[in-house]
């Protein structure tokens, strides 16, 4: 697999996403151009399905909750509830600019993933939520990236 692939790949990932995804790539000598363009690809891919998605993902969730595969359900009952309480004071305080933060702040149960799930549950508006996702994804990349490559720090 070639390092533009994996790094893309990376960025896909909850919790790791593109702002990690780059600095690794970065980190690998897969070429910072490289590197950048596939975290962003990754940052741009889920900020524009992530809030098409989520509302089948808990349709399929509610289904799931009455089967077998139950406790998948539960997990992300859970999941969700702690989003709620964590994204919740940014976003209903901040609103747009709430979402942007919560979204570029680099610490776990933050990034693209959890703030389009954090938007979707509190109702915002899907083309705000794309933009923020967009805006909070690449500036957390800038702020782990920065440091990596010796600008800050």
């Amino acid at each position: 697999m070639n390092g533009f692939t994996q790094t893309f790949l990376l960025s896909l990932i909850p919790t790791f996403e593109g702002r990690y995804a780059v600095v690794y790539g970065v980190g690998r000598g897969y070429g910072l151009w490289s590197a950048l363009a596939a975290a962003s690809l990754g940052v741009l891919t889920l900020s524009l399905l992530l809030p098409l998605l989520l509302p089948y993902l808990d349709r399929l969730m509610a289904w799931l909750e009455g089967t077998a595969a139950g406790r998948i359900a539960r997990v992300y009952l859970r999941y969700v509830e702690r989003v709620r309480r964590k994204a919740r004071p940014y976003v209903e305080k901040l609103g747009f600019v709430g979402l942007v933060v919560f979204v570029a702040v680099p610490l776990p149960g933050t990034g693209v993933w959890t703030g389009a799930l954090a938007a979707y549950i509190l109702g915002m508006k899907r083309r705000k939520t794309v933009i923020a996702l967009i805006l909070g994804g690449f500036l957390s990349m800038a702020i782990t990236l920065l440091p990596t490559l010796g600008v800050l720090g």
